[in-house]
């Protein structure tokens, strides 16, 4: 007696069940975005004051910092005179040249109203970077 076998036996079955690798997949996705969003710092959270600083009439030479006020209508003076919001970049270019020409400091002091908004804050910082200085302190009482 001879025994044959069909071709169907003789193949090895070569599908792969991914429905529970999908399910762990998933499961791990969920797992993921829930901790990144619990371990994520909460973003940039401003804790300005008032502005108020006391500075010096006459500053020692070298001493003397960049002051940018902005209030809660987002007013902004550069060194004690309001400038527009357009002048902005140019002024601030000025600024910084004149403290290289003479000697001062080119450290940026930032007082900022608590209500001001983060658009002006983000486009005084974006102002002092593409001219070049990047030395920016928000001062707080």
């Amino acid at each position: 007696m001879m025994t044959t076998s069909s071709s169907r036996e003789s193949q090895c079955m070569a599908d792969i069940n991914i429905t529970p690798f999908t399910d762990v997949l998933l499961v791990l996705l969920i797992i993921f975005i829930i901790l990144a969003a619990v371990s994520a710092p909460p973003g940039f959270q401003k804790q300005l004051s008032n502005p108020s600083p006391k500075l010096v009439s006459d500053p020692p030479l070298g001493a003397h910092q960049i002051l940018v006020e902005v209030t809660a209508s987002d007013r902004v003076s550069l060194d004690g005179k309001v400038i527009q919001f357009a002048q902005l970049y140019d002024m601030m270019a000025a600024t910084i040249a004149f403290h290289d020409r003479h000697g001062y400091s080119r450290h940026i002091a930032l007082y900022a109203d608590s209500n001001a908004s983060y658009n002006a804050i983000i486009k005084i910082l974006d102002a002092a970077r593409q001219a070049g200085d990047e030395d920016v302190g928000f001062m707080v009482q």
